[in-house]
Parts: structure tokens; C-alpha cells; sequence
């Protein structure tokens, strides 16, 4: 076992870059290597405001099988896993996904990036699934039609 194994840490590869007039950074071939990020290839980019950081994450789907799914919940222990659980069961494969606490004990919220080119049904089928998961009080779904940004 390896010393970044025993750490829990992982393999990481810490980069400097630089933001062009576009508001474009470039990847570091190292980075691209290490993930398989590939020229054409689908990125998610979450940005949190709140923490002032952005997280890239590359995905193997096509853009029109990718959905952005925000879920409002209880705060509470197992909330998470619960509506973890439902997509599972529907085979909605879960991308990427950030959650945060708005107020401890009683609400969170979840971003979730996923992919439903093997789910089990539609959109609207989705909604209605997870508006029955217990700790669930909201969910809003959002399609997206091809790159978010375009140059």
C-alpha cells in the first residue's frame, strides 16, 4: 500500500494556471494524462460561490444524456444516502455531485451531475421518485441540451 493509500489522501496533482482574456485556463498535460481527458471531451464544472472554488470534473456521457438534478432535504444523518439510494435504483449514474448543510439539523441541499442514458425512466418519472424519498422537501431537474459555455 502506497504512502498516498495509508494517508487516504490519493493521488493528486497540484497545478498553477492561468486565466486568458476568454476567461479560459489550460488543463496541464500531466492533468489530461493522469484523468483521460481527451479534445471534444464533456467537462461538469460546479462552481461554489460560498467557498470561492470551482471543481472540474471530466464525464465520459454525451451532453444530452446529462441532467442536473437539485435536491432540497432534512439535514440529517443518512439524508444523503437516502437519495443516493433512489437514483441508484432507477440506474441514474451519479457524476458528481456537492452538497452542503444551509441550516444544521434542518435543511440541506445537493447538486448532483448525472448521467441517464441506462436510467430506468424519464424526467418527469425521476421528479416524482425522489419527491417521495422521506427526507426529500424539493427537486428541480434540468436538462442540459449540449455545452453549458460556448466559445
Amino acid at each position: 500500500m502506497s504512502k498516498e493509500e495509508k494517508s487516504g489522501l490519493g493521488l493528486q496533482l497540484p497545478a498553477m494556471v492561468k486565466v486568458d482574456s476568454k476567461g479560459r485556463v489550460t488543463i496541464p498535460q500531466t492533468v489530461r494524462d493522469a484523468l483521460g481527458i481527451n479534445p471534444g471531451m464533456y467537462m461538469v464544472l460546479i462552481a461554489d460561490v460560498e467557498k470561492r472554488e470551482i471543481v472540474i470534473s471530466p464525464i465520459a456521457a454525451t451532453a444530452k444524456s446529462v441532467i442536473e438534478i437539485s435536491v432540497e432535504m432534512d439535514d440529517k444523518p443518512g439524508a444523503l444516502a437516502q437519495v443516493a439510494s433512489a437514483l441508484s435504483e432507477l440506474n441514474v449514474d451519479i457524476i458528481v455531485s456537492r452538497c452542503a448543510t444551509i441550516s444544521r439539523g434542518k435543511t440541506g441541499v445537493c447538486t448532483i451531475i448525472a448521467d441517464m442514458t441506462n436510467a430506468a425512466v424519464g424526467l418527469e418519472e425521476l421528479r416524482s421518485r425522489l419527491e417521495q424519498v422521506p427526507v426529500v422537501r424539493y427537486v428541480k431537474i434540468r436538462e442540459f441540451t449540449g455545452p453549458v459555455v460556448s466559445l
